[in-house]
């Protein structure tokens, strides 16, 4: 659990103190350069954190090719401030989400969102004190199992037809906790394409719980495919990058060849930036998912990784894909 959530609770808006730009990392760059995108937004590190975020995202919007952008502080170096600038350039690889819907269908009882609020508190707390699981969160879980066995099919309706995202988000959380695991696999994956990244946030991290049940229990007939999470990879949105990457540690971390196939096929120039970011909590995730990629052992990675040795990965996995091509 610890991998799933730790990516995404790091991810905050600066504090009021955090006044300085420190690291600025970047995903996305195909055509476009870091040189460029620092230009057009007019900032560099040392220079004060912007107060608004939209004005950066539309002056990187403005250059050639750019067709989306995202600013996000990350908290902290001392007493500095990340920021991650992702951009989506024209014609590549993108996921695709949907429309919102404009009406809801139907909506959790308010005891329950109280409940799922108080949760997510206790586990940002829980995460920050390295104690992802435990008997601060066990009182909210046993609620969730309980609404879940009642109201499963309320949950999938919110889950696909809500208009409030907040209440799809606590669907995607709780509905995970249904006894019959299967049923609830193909309603979380439909979630991947929620046009609210705090709803994919919670389908993918819902997701990876069940693939030690589908491991531990063949029998019950649980699959959970990679391809929405590769999708991910690509995003322009930070959250979706961290939570799939942590998402496909969790589904690779027994052989899965085909996942990996996917991944070299789909999304390596992204894992592959991703593994060189500055930002080492958020570069080494992506850095071990590619050297799972290029075949490697998780040992013979986490040495590679202590000696600060990242490139001879990040090629080995490059070149595995080249070597893929080339059988083909």
């Amino acid at each position: 659990m610890t991998r799933i959530l730790i990516g995404v609770l790091l991810v905050c808006a600066a504090p009021a103190q955090l006044t300085r730009i420190g690291d600025i990392d970047f995903y996305g760059l195909r055509k476009t350069t870091a040189e460029q995108i620092l230009a057009a937004a007019r900032i560099a590190p040392g220079d004060p954190v912007p107060a608004s975020r939209g004005d950066l995202e539309d002056r990187i919007t403005a250059l050639p090719d750019v067709v989306a952008a995202q600013v996000q502080a990350v908290c902290c170096q001392g007493e500095r401030a990340t920021l991650f600038i992702g951009i989506q350039e024209r014609a590549e690889p993108a996921p695709t989400f949907r429309l919102p819907a404009l009406e809801s269908a139907g909506n959790l009882p308010a005891d329950l969102m109280t409940r799922y609020q108080a949760y997510e508190g206790a586990l940002v707390r829980a995460v920050m004190n390295h104690k992802p699981s435990g008997p601060a969160l066990r009182p909210y879980e046993q609620r969730f199992q309980a609404y879940a066995a009642a109201h499963r099919l309320l949950l999938r309706l919110v889950l696909r037809q809500c208009s409030d995202a907040e209440q799809r988000a606590a669907a995607a959380t709780v509905i995970a906790y249904a006894a019959d695991k299967k049923a609830v696999v193909d309603d979380l994956l439909f979630a991947l394409q929620d046009p609210d990244e705090a709803v994919r946030t919670n389908a993918m991290r819902s997701l990876a719980t069940l693939v030690p049940v589908a491991r531990q229990q063949p029998a019950l007939g649980i699959r959970i495919p990679a391809e929405g999470f590769i999708d991910l990879l690509n995003s322009v949105v930070l959250s979706d990058r961290v939570e799939s990457t942590n998402a496909l540690l969790v589904l690779t971390a027994k052989p899965n060849a085909a996942a990996l196939d996917l991944i070299r096929a789909h999304a390596l120039p992204s894992l592959a930036e991703m593994a060189r970011w500055k930002t080492l909590a958020y570069a080494q995730p992506p850095f071990q998912l590619l050297g799972r990629v290029a075949g490697l052992p998780d040992v013979q990675v986490n040495q590679a990784w202590e000696k600060g040795d990242r490139e001879s990965v990040i090629q080995k996995a490059l070149d595995s894909a080249a070597g893929k091509q080339g059988l083909q």
